[in-house]
C-alpha cells in the first residue's frame, strides 16, 4: 500500500469538494458542530472556494492518497499576525472513514508542517470541536495544543 500527499490538481476540484460535504456532514452532529458548519466551514459553492485556494501563492490545497487514489484533502492558508510574522490556518482536514488508521492523515500532516515551514510560520491553527477526542488526540501528535477555548450559549 502507497500512502502519499500531493498537491491537488484543478480537475479534481470536484471530488475534494465532495469530500469537503462529507466532513462537514460527519462533524454537523458532534457538539458545537451545527454552529461550526455554519460560520467556520467552507460555504457553498465549494468548488469555488477550493479552486480559489489552490491557485493561491499563499495557501495549499492538499490531497492524500493511497495507491494513487484520493481519500483525503487538507486546505491551509498562511496569514500574517499583527506583528508581521505568519501562521498557517489550517481549515480542512478530512480522511474518508475507510482511510483511517493507515498514516495517510499523519503523512499530510507531515506536508503541512513542512509546508508551513516553508512559507515562514511560526505555528499551525485549526479548530477541534469540543468533544471529538480523536481529531484532539491527532492534533497533539503533532504538537497542536489548545492555546484558547471558545465559548457558546445557544438561545
Amino acid at each position: 500500500m502507497e500512502i502519499a500527499v500531493r498537491e491537488a490538481r484543478s480537475d479534481e476540484i470536484e471530488l475534494v469538494a465532495a469530500l469537503n460535504r462529507e466532513a462537514i456532514a460527519e462533524l454537523r452532529p458532534h457538539r458545537g458542530g451545527e454552529i461550526w458548519s455554519q460560520w467556520e466551514a467552507r460555504p457553498e459553492p465549494l468548488e469555488g472556494s477550493l479552486a480559489a485556494l489552490a491557485a493561491d501563492t499563499s495557501a495549499s490545497l492538499l490531497v492524500g492518497t493511497i495507491d494513487g487514489v484520493v481519500v483525503g484533502y487538507a486546505a491551509i492558508a498562511a496569514h500574517a499576525l499583527h506583528d508581521g510574522r505568519r501562521i498557517g490556518h489550517l481549515t480542512d482536514l478530512y480522511v474518508l472513514p475507510d482511510a483511517r488508521g493507515v498514516g495517510v492523515g499523519e503523512t499530510v500532516m507531515q506536508r503541512l508542517t513542512e509546508w508551513c515551514g516553508e512559507q515562514g510560520c511560526v505555528g499551525i491553527d485549526s479548530i477541534a470541536l469540543p468533544g471529538d477526542r480523536e481529531t484532539k488526540n491527532f492534533f497533539e501528535t503533532f504538537g497542536l495544543v489548545a492555546r484558547a477555548l471558545r465559548v457558546h450559549r445557544a438561545l
